[in-house]
């Protein structure tokens, strides 16, 4: 975008939030001005709380959910159900469930879909950490819970073929309340929490 500001460091505080998703230059400068107007402590306050962000955020030794602590407080919790696992493609899908309340197992979050369009591949997601917990935890029931687009239909097949044999295991995915095409963290939390509910077997060809 050409366009000639009177202050270096504000172009350099724009161009750096309209690099941020969703943010164009528009309501970068909006965003930037605003923080002109605040008082210099609030300002050094929100820049900390990123820097802390960025460098002090974990993800969860278990799940991969985002946390503070090695383990995440939903991993942490002894009144959670260990023998299910809800199997998500991110940390708002993790949000999107735990507001139903209708879902009392653990997570797993894989950190993205298998997409070869955009190189993601199963070995860049924690589909191999998931076998492990598997094989290591008294899980009963792995409920498949990703967005019903073709990379979550996708990720479905795959994990599903990689589950299939292991004796005693369930494999559960959500009932079909969900349009096509829908991502999970967009779902009314009253739709989501039915489909939780109403979780039917795997089918490969549904």
């Amino acid at each position: 975008m050409n366009q000639t500001f009177s202050s270096d460091l504000l172009n350099k505080a724009v161009e750096e939030f309209a690099k941020l998703p969703g943010i164009g230059h528009k309501t970068a400068m909006r965003l930037v001005l605003h923080l002109l107007k605040l008082d210099e402590n609030a300002v050094d306050q929100f820049a900390n709380s990123l820097t802390n962000l960025r460098h002090n955020v974990h993800y969860c030794n278990r799940c991969h959910n985002i946390s503070d602590t090695p383990l995440c407080p939903i991993c942490a919790n002894p009144n959670r159900d260990e023998t299910t696992i809800c199997v998500v493609e991110n940390y708002q899908d993790v949000l999107a469930i735990e507001a139903t309340t209708q879902f009392h197992g653990t997570y797993h979050v894989l950190g993205g879909l298998i997409s070869p369009l955009e190189n993601v591949s199963p070995s860049d997601l924690q589909i191999a950490s998931l076998l492990q917990r598997i094989q290591q935890e008294p899980i009963k029931e792995i409920l498949l819970a990703l967005s019903s687009t073709l990379e979550g239909d996708t990720t479905n097949f795959f994990i599903y073929r990689k589950l299939k044999d292991i004796p005693g295991l369930t494999i559960t995915t959500l009932s079909r309340g969900i349009s096509i095409n829908d991502e999970l963290q967009y779902i009314d939390e009253v739709t989501l929490g039915r489909a939780i509910i109403s979780r039917v077997p795997f089918q490969t060809n549904p």
